[in-house]
């Protein structure tokens, strides 16, 4: 590295860690007061950076919360995809890995729950938040679809339609979501899993063991 492009590296970083911490400020601020009360000012004030840094990484409002949700997408699907590359080498165990990673703490925080829940509450009528919301399970969807259909076929299962039982569990998956948020206290992340393993067990019976 010459010495002009270690200052430049040094830069980048500290570039980056401030533009997480603004991230993580909007999430806070998001989760406290909504989209709509959120201000440029109330996220300066919770990451300890002036206004005007965030007019540097971000230009706007707008801008900041777009990658915001950018951010939260893009951690849910990398928190997926690395439980999955570590679950077990069969149908039935790769499943149950899936479903479980919704429920782990990265993504499973309430702040973050709350940060969803208000994005998807603006999705309808902001198409570039309905299409990163959209994003989110796309792939995911994929990868589950294809791993029930490898399960239907190994344990011989009968008149079970894959696209309709792919997508509620995924509907399945975000009330769960939405009972952490709401009933926090007396639901938590646990009773989450084991409802969504619970589910699956009558689903596919010859499976139990994996669904446990």
């Amino acid at each position: 590295m010459t010495a002009l492009q270690k200052p430049q590296t040094t830069r980048r970083a500290a570039k980056g860690v401030r533009k997480r911490q603004l991230i993580e400020a909007a999430i806070t601020s998001i989760a406290k007061r909504g989209l709509g009360d959120t201000t440029l000012a109330h996220v300066s004030q919770s990451a300890g950076l002036s206004q005007g840094i965030i007019n540097l990484h971000f230009t706007n409002k707008e801008n900041l919360l777009y990658e915001t949700l950018n951010f939260i997408r893009d951690e849910y699907e990398k928190n997926w995809q690395s439980a999955l590359a570590k679950a077990p080498d069969d149908p039935a165990g790769k499943v149950a890995v899936l479903l479980k990673s919704d429920y782990q703490k990265e993504v499973a925080d309430l702040k973050k729950l709350a940060v969803w829940f208000a994005f998807w509450g603006e999705a309808k009528s902001r198409p570039t938040y309905k299409k990163i919301c959209l994003e989110r399970v796309a792939d995911y969807s994929i990868i589950l679809e294809e791993l029930l259909s490898a399960l239907v076929k190994e344990g011989q299962y009968q008149d079970i339609d894959i696209t309709l039982l792919s997508e509620g569990i995924v509907a399945m998956a975000d009330g769960l979501w939405l009972n952490l948020l709401i009933s926090s206290k007396n639901f938590k992340r646990s009773d989450a899993e084991k409802v969504m393993l619970q589910y699956l067990r009558q689903i596919f019976p010859k499976h139990k063991s994996a669904f446990s």
